[in-house]
């Protein structure tokens, strides 16, 4: 995978509050490039994205998704809960 998830203080509010998960990817990527692999690579319908890019250059993309997957349930396939 192209991005890495972003743990922080925030991002597990978001997860278990809004459904929503954060990555770091390359600033080159598309939206659509970002959703397909994420979609692939974690099995989970992705309903929208919003993206921010960072001071490094990176882009942040806050993914919610699908009310079917829980958050919680992908950070915890990922290790990070």
């Amino acid at each position: 995978m192209k991005g890495y998830p972003l743990t922080t203080e925030k991002s597990v509010r978001l997860m278990q509050s809004e459904n929503k998960l954060t990555f770091i990817f390359d600033k080159r990527m598309s939206k659509e490039e970002i959703k397909k692999e994420v979609e692939k690579e974690f099995k989970v319908k992705v309903k929208k994205i919003t993206t921010t890019i960072l001071p490094n250059n990176k882009k942040k993309a806050f993914l919610k998704l699908d009310e079917s997957t829980p958050a919680m349930d992908v950070a915890t396939q990922l290790g990070l809960m």
